[in-house]
This record gives structure tokens, sequence and C-alpha cells, in this order.
């Protein structure tokens, strides 16, 4: 018995002789489907083209809520009528921006400018555990004035949610491109 006992053990530690690695990193691989664009057709003051992957959500006042459902995310869309106060919006817009200062890395504005349309606009790239990664206005500077912002429905993580975040930002910038004034 002693030597059957002594046996397994043996074969135990013969076995067990391949040098165990680590487990190599994993990443996600998420694919997007590139988006077919169809125009915006309800009545408002306004009109864009936005991704077939989007599911609209219509609110009072011209307000709006496109919404990524395999994403989790929505662009909330609000729309405010120019008295005489466009200095006040823009105040107020960037001060909606410059409030996730103490959880984004950076905060980084392109100016958007379609003088043809009359269409005039700054897109807000925040980067880091923010609330909100992305926001935009845009305006014709006398009678218009639209605010913009992504939200995602989970806890900010940027690293987890960066690649959908440049793919929304794709039909953001598709958004503006296409915006007129009705």
């Amino acid at each position: 018995m002693s030597k059957l006992f002594f046996s397994i053990i043996i074969i135990c530690f013969i076995s067990c002789s391949e040098e165990t690695l680590p487990k190599p990193k994993a990443f996600l691989n998420l694919e997007y489907i590139k988006p077919t664009y169809q125009e915006f057709l309800l009545q408002r003051p306004y009109t864009f083209e936005f991704s077939d992957r989007v599911k609209l959500k219509d609110s009072p006042n011209n307000w709006l809520k496109l919404e990524y459902p395999k994403l989790n995310a929505s662009i909330d869309i609000t729309y405010r009528k120019i008295d005489g106060n466009l200095r006040e919006l823009l105040v107020e817009s960037e001060k909606l921006v410059f409030k996730h200062t103490s959880r984004a890395e950076q905060i980084s504005s392109n100016n958007y400018v379609n003088e043809r349309e009359k269409i005039y606009g700054t897109l807000y790239d925040i980067t880091g555990n923010a609330a909100s990664h992305i926001q935009f206005h845009i305006t014709d500077s006398t009678n218009h004035f639209i605010k913009g912002a992504l939200y995602f429905k989970i806890k900010p993580n940027y690293d987890s949610i960066l690649p959908a975040v440049n793919y929304i930002k794709n039909d953001i910038l598709h958004l503006m491109e296409t915006f007129k004034w009705k």
C-alpha cells in the first residue's frame, strides 16, 4: 500500500511538470455597423439626417432624444428660441460643458461654420470619466439655438466606452453637417 501511495505522489509530481503561464489579456471586440442615414421628418424649426440605428423620442418644446438602444446611450437635444439672449444661451451651454471639469481629463472644442446655411456651432470632446463625453451647440445667431449632449446609461468608464463614443461622434458630425433651419 505504501508503494501505491508513493507511486501516486510521484505520478502527480511528474504530470504537473508543465510550466503554467498567465492567460493573455483579452480585448473587447465590438463591431459597429456602418450606419445608413435618413432625413428627420418631425415638425421642427430644424432638420438633419440621423442614423437608422437610432430610435427617436419626441419631446415637447421642439426637444428631442436620439436613443442608441444597443449602446445604452442617447443624444439629448434641446431647442431654444433666441430672444435677444444669444450670449446667455452660449454661456449656459459652456457652463454645462465645463461642469464636467472635475471628472474630465481634457475638454477640447472644435468650431463648426456653414455660412451658406447660417449654421454656427461648437463641438466639445470631453475625455475622462465624465457624465457626458460629447456636447455641442448649433445656432443661426439670430433666431434659433440647439444644444446637444451624449449620455450613457451606465457608470462612466472612459476606456471601456471610447469605441462607442467615437462611433456616436461620427453620427453627431453627420448631424451637424446635414443640419438646416426651416
